[in-house]
């Protein structure tokens, strides 16, 4: 008598869920309006439009007007109005369209947002949260385009952070909100629609917590925003030559965690720093000298620093292609590190 027996039934792996940059922001913002209702959402477009970029679609369907707030065009206003809520108790968001205009209530951010709780003792704090977009490869010319972490990072009192991915913009995002210290999120405008995996349940990512995004022995690239794809892109080109890169992504460039980076340094002996901004005066200045002090019995080579040539942002396409580093320049300076050794 033949028998037969059933293959056991297989149970189907769900595909990994994926989300791109800009609606993982958007997740983890009304995941974040959710937890805490004193969290509301300020700025020009961000509640009947959505914001010019999306960022804040069908909030206001869900929070209504009183969370979400359009304001007139008044940067200074707006943020001001950030700092007193903070001030009171309140968890404000406020929007600002375009990095770049954050030359128009600079005094509000520098002086005001960033000072009160040392001016007061620590008797009160500013848990206010500006979200900006940041950088260039959109054509949308010099006034609209710049990447300016340095001028911000510079200020004691702020935390800045700049996603990477859309899994980061969601967790730095639901972290910042949380903070009861003001935080910048430099959302990056080419990632927008970018897509990762990004968990559904609510999560945060620790401000000040590197993240090694590649493993490897031969060179360290350390890189900043939209340039931690680009340094992965460039890792795999030199992977095929035998050469080995370590990715590391700061996350939070205020505050910024050197420990990471220095343990990658000892690992390696060779950094190359990269970053959107202007090369003069940027980020890549301030971690090349931390890594000089800490790190340099470890270098066979001096650090290098890749970023924009010291000129405004263009808007011809192609000068603005040749004005952002990218995967080509990044692998050429770690040849040039390998070089010198």
């Amino acid at each position: 008598m033949t028998t037969t027996t059933e293959a056991p039934a297989v149970t189907p792996v769900a595909a990994p869920r994926k989300l791109s940059y800009v609606k993982a922001f958007n997740e983890g913002l009304a995941q974040a309006m959710r937890e805490d209702e004193n969290v509301f959402v300020a700025g020009e477009d961000v509640a009947g439009y959505g914001g010019v970029f999306r960022m804040f679609d069908n909030l206001l369907d869900e929070f209504g007007p009183r969370r979400m707030i359009d304001t007139p065009i008044s940067e200074a206003a707006l943020v001001g109005l950030g700092v007193g809520a903070a001030a009171r108790g309140l968890r404000p968001v406020v929007d600002l369209m375009f990095m770049d205009f954050i030359g128009v209530c600079l005094d509000q951010i520098v002086n005001q947002a960033a000072k009160m709780k040392y001016m007061f003792g620590g008797a009160l704090s500013v848990p206010l949260t500006i979200t900006t977009a940041s950088g260039a490869g959109l054509g949308a010319a010099a006034q609209h385009s710049q990447s300016l972490e340095a001028w911000l990072a510079h200020v004691p009192g702020l935390k800045v952070v700049m996603p990477s991915d859309a899994y980061t913009a969601k967790g730095l995002t639901v972290s910042a909100i949380r903070d009861d210290n003001p935080v910048v999120i430099m959302l990056n405008k080419v990632l927008l629609g970018s897509t990762s995996e990004v968990p559904e349940e609510i999560y945060g990512i620790p401000l000040g917590q590197a993240h090694t995004a590649r493993h490897g022995s031969d060179v360290t690239v350390i890189a900043l925003g939209r340039m931690v794809g680009e340094a992965l892109a460039a890792a795999e080109e030199l992977a095929a030559e035998g050469v080995e890169v370590e990715v590391i992504d700061p996350r939070s460039v205020q505050p910024l965690d050197t420990e990471t980076m220095f343990a990658s340094v000892r690992r390696t002996n060779r950094v190359l720093v990269v970053h959107e901004a202007v090369t003069f005066g940027g980020l890549g200045a301030e971690i090349a000298a931390q890594i000089q002090d800490a790190a340099f019995d470890y270098l066979d080579a001096p650090v290098l620093r890749i970023g924009a040539p010291f000129s405004p942002v263009p808007f011809s396409p192609v000068l603005e292609k040749a004005y952002v580093p990218d995967r080509a320049r990044i692998a050429q300076g770690c040849r040039r590190l390998l070089e010198r050794a």
